[in-house]
């Protein structure tokens, strides 16, 4: 897998913000209320987590500059779900205009981020840099905006970008198994220390997917021993700070 810079992190970051200004005046009104790809959310509860997701973000940019330690979401998780489920109710063209300003926060922050500020401690996780925080935007402005079913699929995903998730998504391989990912036209690698071996063959994004949890473009198929197999069940996401 391959090292990536923080200069062309902040540059994916920036593309992806700019994916989301073309996306968000394309969303009909009546689309809000439709069925999203995650389970139980319409698409005005995936806006409404990008929504919450790139103001907290923000606030830890701008906190790790003054070294303050901050939370990030008030009241944790319940905080953070209650928010999402308020928001998803607002009119459309609110909520259009919320998600657009907190994506402008999150912008500025990215923009704002010192040369030698990389490495600052942030609230995010325990342990979390702003680097960190950076990845987990490139994540979540991704994948959500595949989440919407408005045509972004992960063949959109950037080999970087798949690079990534293998890196950040591996806690997910239960401890006893260990996967060898074998990327039609790629290079094999595995991931996970278990015994037992399985081996996983799709495309590098369809690969990317299924280990984020998402529904893949393409068929993505499992042997184990040489036989055809179940793909293995994922431990649920734990992403960790990104290290590529």
């Amino acid at each position: 897998m391959t090292q990536i810079t923080d200069s062309d992190l902040a540059g994916s970051v920036s593309k992806a913000l700019a994916g989301w200004e073309k996306l968000l005046p394309a969303i009909a009104p009546v689309q809000y209320t439709q069925a999203s790809q995650l389970p139980g959310w319409d698409r005005a509860h995936v806006l409404a987590h990008v929504d919450g997701f790139a103001r907290a973000m923000a606030r830890q940019l701008s906190s790790a500059r003054t070294g303050e330690l901050v939370p990030m979401y008030d009241g944790g998780q319940a905080g953070r779900n209650e928010r999402i489920e308020l928001a998803a109710l607002m009119a459309p063209e609110a909520l259009r205009a919320r998600v657009t300003e907190a994506l402008g926060l999150l912008a500025t922050g990215l923009h704002a981020i010192p040369a030698g500020g990389w490495a600052a401690e942030t609230g995010f996780r325990p342990g979390s840099v702003v680097r960190d925080c950076v990845f987990a935007a490139w994540r979540e402005l991704v994948i959500h905006a595949t989440d919407l079913g408005l045509g972004h699929t992960p063949l959109d995903w950037s080999s970087d970008f798949c690079a990534h998730l293998f890196d950040a998504l591996a806690g997910r391989i239960p401890a006893d198994k260990r996967v060898v990912f074998q990327p039609t036209g790629g290079t094999p690698f595995t991931l996970g220390s278990g015994l037992e071996a399985v081996v996983v063959t799709g495309m590098e994004y369809d690969l990317a997917a299924w280990l984020a949890g998402r529904t893949p473009v393409g068929p993505v198929r499992a042997t184990a021993d040489a036989d055809g197999a179940d793909l293995p069940e994922l431990l649920p996401w734990a992403a960790g700070p990104g290290k590529k």
